[in-house]
């Protein structure tokens, strides 16, 4: 080796230690210096300036430089793997596909010759270009074989995304649960896993991955307020009250932690400060529509039915295919003296719903308010079959309330009996 190839790797040697330990401004001018004694003709010492200003956000200049390094040494797979990460940081998928690809196969070349081993990265990259484009089906493939060349918790997390997004829950739950075999103490996907039989109903099996997770990782705000949901739905509003004050200290900004702290507010019947809160989750998340809905719920109890038809008219635009919101949409308008609207707000809930025989009781009401008793009385009809149909527990949790709207229904269209 040459005086001057021992001094150019001596360079490199101290370049790459300014880098790690992330001293990047000496690191910068010491790659100038090497840069212009050696005419720009350093692939090394280009790939670190690339890695600094990937690092500073200057996507497009790190892809330039990562391609000037290429171009020095166009057998690199490591150079061709950064342009592809810089074409995926530019929102640019389908390009950064076609270099992954290129790379795949120069690996696979190698590999032939005997040099190196399949690269699980490539595949991982791949399927995260294949996810942000939308083509599902590619991207899980993609990190099925990232797996089988490595296992990583990374790409198992992807592909739980991947399925999750095509709502095949059961598929997102195997692969968490394959996932801990090789991570059994990864409180992200404990969490994962408690979120995701909590959207399945299984509170249980949640409540159970979420305190494990809680057990690796205290103070994780994700996970304390995954596990005040589940306390929440059991009603202990005090008890989950406690969980988000921690998970407040973390993450004061978090719109679902100002929205299930104004529902435990409002189911301790503290309909103010459950508005204050679900307006801060609202100015948080302007888009959010169960904030939309639950501050329509709480005006409605505090009888402020103009703001009310407000916060829910909001709702539905948002989740057009949620019928809760028309059905209380509806009761608003009726509030409102609005009864043209408020039966094409029914008439909605109803076709979303079919079921619901709550709706059906409450659209019952509005019809014979509103002087329409013919209707009315097949409305209740409708819903009196419903209600039979439901056995005993069903109509206990629906409440004595229920029970005593009926009679006076009943008694309204048919006369006391």
């Amino acid at each position: 080796m040459t005086a001057k190839a021992i001094a150019r790797t001596r360079r490199n040697v101290h370049i790459h230690r300014l880098y790690v330990r992330h001293e990047h401004d000496a690191c910068l001018a010491l790659i100038e210096e090497v840069l212009a004694e050696f005419d720009g003709l350093c692939e090394y010492p280009i790939y670190v300036k690339a890695l600094v200003q990937r690092r500073r956000g200057r996507i497009q200049e790190s892809l330039q430089l990562f391609q000037a390094a290429t171009a020095l040494n166009p057998h690199n797979v490591q150079n061709l793997k950064q342009v592809g990460r810089s074409l995926y940081l530019l929102g640019k998928h389908k390009a950064a596909v076609e270099v992954y690809e290129e790379a795949e196969k120069m690996a696979a070349e190698k590999r032939r010759d005997g040099v190196g081993k399949e690269d699980w990265e490539i595949h991982h990259q791949k399927g995260l270009c294949y996810a942000r484009s939308k083509q599902f089906g590619a991207a899980a493939e993609c990190f099925m074989r990232a797996n089988a060349v490595s296992r990583h918790e990374a790409t198992y997390e992807q592909l739980g995304r991947v399925y999750q997004a095509q709502e095949n829950w059961e598929a997102a739950i195997a692969t968490y649960l394959e996932a801990l075999e090789s991570s059994p103490d990864s409180p992200d996907i404990l969490a994962t896993l408690g979120l995701l039989y909590l959207r399945l109903g299984e509170t249980y099996r949640a409540f159970e991955y979420l305190d494990a997770a809680l057990a690796r990782d205290p103070a994780s705000p994700r996970v304390i307020l995954a596990a005040g949901s589940v306390i929440q739905d059991h009603d202990d509003v005090d008890v989950a009250l406690v969980k988000y004050r921690v998970a407040a200290v973390k993450e004061p900004n978090s719109a679902q932690l100002w929205n299930n702290v104004g529902m435990c507010f409002f189911g301790k019947n503290r309909f103010v400060a459950a508005i204050a809160c679900l307006k801060k989750a609202l100015y948080l998340d302007p888009f959010g529509w169960i904030i939309s809905y639950n501050l329509g719920l709480a005006h409605l109890k505090t009888q402020q039915h103009a703001s009310a038809f407000h916060f829910l008219s909001g709702c539905v635009k948002r989740k057009p295919d949620f019928a809760a919101a028309y059905a209380f949409l509806a009761v608003a308008l009726a509030k409102l003296d609005d009864l043209e609207n408020a039966k094409q707000a029914y008439a909605r809930a109803i076709r979303l719903d079919p079921g619901d025989h709550l709706t059906r009781l409450n659209a019952a009401i509005t019809l014979c308010n509103g002087g329409d008793s013919e209707s009315a009385r097949e409305m209740f009809e409708a819903h009196d079959q419903l209600w039979g149909a439901l056995d005993e527990d069903g109509k206990v949790d629906a409440g004595e309330e229920v029970e005593e709207q009926r009679r006076a229904l009943r008694d309204a269209l048919y006369g006391s009996s």
